[in-house]
């Protein structure tokens, strides 16, 4: 996953663009296209090492995947906003896999709907799996923070079946 070619495109945010705070890139299924904050990723080939975690994460869910989304943060510098992810193309209740490689990071879950809920942490470990599924999306907002401490490269794998496909 090293030799992966990364990149860092802008989105659109509160009606400005910016550069993601991480870098990333999408591996699938050939008609596996993924439209999200306005980047329409086109998939590269799977690699054997991904397909080998595909076929993993689809045992470890009894769910199909046929795309990969690959975030490194290199550092505390990088984060991921507060966000569900229910894009159309993923269905109403999207089954995630994510696999967490290098250094801990905590993922924060805030519902989506009731203020008094209090937040949700998960220190995400290397070599951690978190499987999101059901109402989770619909309910649930979830991110990564920026941090002062020092902390060293992560890689996230967030496994998904993308069903309206062209």
């Amino acid at each position: 996953m090293h030799t992966s070619p990364w990149r860092q495109d802008e989105i659109k945010m509160f009606g400005r663009q910016v550069r993601q705070p991480r870098l990333h890139t999408w591996y699938g299924d050939p008609e596996a296209h993924y439209t999200y904050s306005g980047l329409h990723n086109v998939p590269l080939p799977w690699t054997p090492l991904l397909a080998a975690l595909r076929a993993y994460a689809e045992k470890l869910c009894d769910a199909p995947f046929n795309a990969v989304l690959l975030n490194l943060y290199r550092d505390g510098q990088d984060s991921m906003g507060m966000h569900a992810d229910d894009e159309p193309e993923l269905g109403p209740e999207p089954v995630i896999a994510s696999l967490s490689l290098g250094a801990t990071r905590t993922l924060i879950f805030m519902h989506r709907n009731c203020a008094d809920v209090r937040p949700v942490h998960i220190a995400l470990q290397d070599s951690d799996w978190l499987i999101m599924r059901g109402a989770t999306q619909q309910n649930w907002h979830h991110g990564l923070n920026k941090q002062v401490r020092p902390v060293g490269p992560r890689i996230s794998l967030t496994f998904r079946e993308i069903k309206n496909v062209i």
